[in-house]
């Protein structure tokens, strides 16, 4: 067989792949996040933040299921993110919604682990946080909030985080009305450990970072960064603003375990030198890869 067909079958075999992965993902993440809504937040009564939190109150205030409420709420947002967004996100959302009622339907009976409101509220949006992280990371949601927010910032000065937070904010708020305002402040720690929960799930606990520098010495500091860090280095030409020198800008990805390492490589060649790092949501392709520090 030559290159030229084994060439499509490849490629068939990677989508398929790529796509069991991305379901597994969105199956294990919203089965956490059900975990963490039937068996810490939702016995003790604390929400999480958007639809999920106005499910919760549906559910309390009608006595309906809980797994009901998240679809029939969720459904709306889905035909919206359908028309707007794309095909590939509504459906995975979809499919994480439906796993995610299912699996709140299952656990409904299943006792909570604990009743103390704190280890609830911390607990419950570590594990609702990686769960969403997840599903994220799979290119699906759990919440149509994000989508009326995506679609919402189009047309005004706010980013999507922003309109998020507001809608969230009103919707913790109105938990004290029902659950009262101990627990509504509770849902706050859950809902604020949850983001960050997402966040780490997301870019991981070895987040990248971006460098740049500028000295005299690029030729030296480039050989060493490459030998002692194993980083590869891209050169970039420079010219100063305000003196008009050309100069070799270097450019590299790192860990965030090898940036004091590397400022101190930086150091003993060039202590005058300029150092620019920031932060790398996500990395992919080229010679990237993360490792320990030798």
């Amino acid at each position: 067989m030559d290159a030229k067909a084994v060439a499509p079958i490849t490629h068939k075999r990677t989508k398929k792949r790529r796509i069991v992965l991305r379901a597994l993902g969105i199956i294990i993440g919203a089965l956490l996040v059900a975990v963490g809504l039937e068996i810490f937040l939702v016995p003790n009564n604390i929400i999480d933040g958007g639809v999920t939190g106005v499910s919760i109150m549906a559910s309390k205030l009608t006595g309906g299921p809980l797994g009901l409420f998240l679809f029939l709420l969720n459904l709306p947002f889905l035909l919206i993110g359908y028309k707007q967004i794309g095909k590939t996100f509504a459906v995975s959302t979809l499919f994480g919604v439906v796993v995610m009622s299912l699996g709140t339907s299952y656990l409904h009976h299943v006792p909570s682990l604990t009743d103390d409101l704190l280890l609830s509220a911390v607990f419950g949006g570590i594990i609702i946080g990686i769960g969403v992280g997840l599903v994220i990371r799979a290119g699906g949601s759990l919440d149509g909030t994000e989508i009326v927010a995506i679609l919402m910032t189009r047309k005004s000065p706010f980013s999507v985080g922003e309109m998020v937070m507001f809608f969230n904010i009103f919707i913790l708020g109105s938990a004290g009305f029902i659950f009262g305002w101990d627990r509504a402040m509770y849902s706050l720690i859950a809902y604020y450990i949850a983001y960050k929960m997402i966040d780490i799930t997301m870019v991981g606990l070895e987040q990248s970072r971006s460098v740049w520098i500028i000295s005299d010495y690029p030729g030296e500091i480039g050989d060493a960064l490459t030998a002692r860090l194993g980083r590869g280095i891209t050169y970039l030409n420079g010219e100063g603003g305000y003196s008009g020198d050309v100069k070799k800008v270097i450019f590299c990805v790192i860990t965030r375990l090898e940036e004091a390492k590397l400022k101190s490589i930086v150091e003993e060649i060039d202590a005058s030198a300029f150092l620019a790092i920031g932060h790398i949501h996500d990395v992919s392709g080229g010679r990237f890869k993360k490792k320990n520090i030798h």
